[in-house]
């Protein structure tokens, strides 16, 4: 079975957005350790799943080959086959994704059961709530940048319980940000 994981930038105090969406805070730009650290996260994954509102502007950023970013990274990020969870969009308008619809959970365990790499989860607040909260993450790869919010899109979903994690790694890099390396911890 696959191993699905989730990468997020977060706030000290569990937000991945600001209250309008704002990611103006994220720290920037990664220094070396960081990227050779991510880089290792990604190498087994052969499968992105994102929302919606997400993939209108990751693909198409990716797309365009972003400044400071290697070509090894924006040839993955475009070659890599992405799956965009939406109940509004009946096809992709993007290269090298299909859309998936209706009950998430299924979609997920299905990616789960094919043979392959780890599916990588980009985010995407809704979606990511979401699979958190019907325990459809495996991995956590937390980003803690080192700033506080005080308000935004929790990276948890609301009164839905405890949802038990056990930390497999952490780190530390030169441009501030901690990583928190997280698995689900299942009975």
């Amino acid at each position: 079975m696959r191993t699905v994981k989730l990468q997020l930038q977060i706030s000290v105090d569990g937000y991945m957005a600001g209250p309008n969406g704002e990611l103006d805070w994220v720290t920037g730009p990664w220094t070396d350790d960081i990227n050779a650290y991510v880089e290792k996260i990604w190498d087994p994954v052969d499968c992105i799943v994102l929302g919606r509102r997400l993939a209108e502007g990751f693909i198409p950023a990716w797309e365009s080959g972003p400044e400071g970013e290697t070509q090894e990274g924006i040839d993955k990020m475009n070659n890599t086959p992405k799956v965009v969870i939406s109940n509004s969009l009946t096809e992709s308008p993007w290269n090298n994704a299909v859309v998936a619809g209706g009950d998430v959970a299924a979609t997920i365990n299905k990616l789960k059961a094919e043979s392959g790499g780890d599916i990588m989860v980009c985010g995407g607040g809704t979606l990511t709530r979401a699979l958190i909260a019907q325990g459809l993450i495996d991995e956590l790869h937390l980003f803690v940048n080192p700033v506080a919010l005080g308000s935004g899109m929790p990276v948890f979903p609301d009164g839905d319980g405890y949802h038990r994690l056990r930390l497999a790694g952490s780190r530390t890099f030169d441009c501030g940000i901690a990583a928190l390396h997280l698995e689900t911890a299942r009975a």
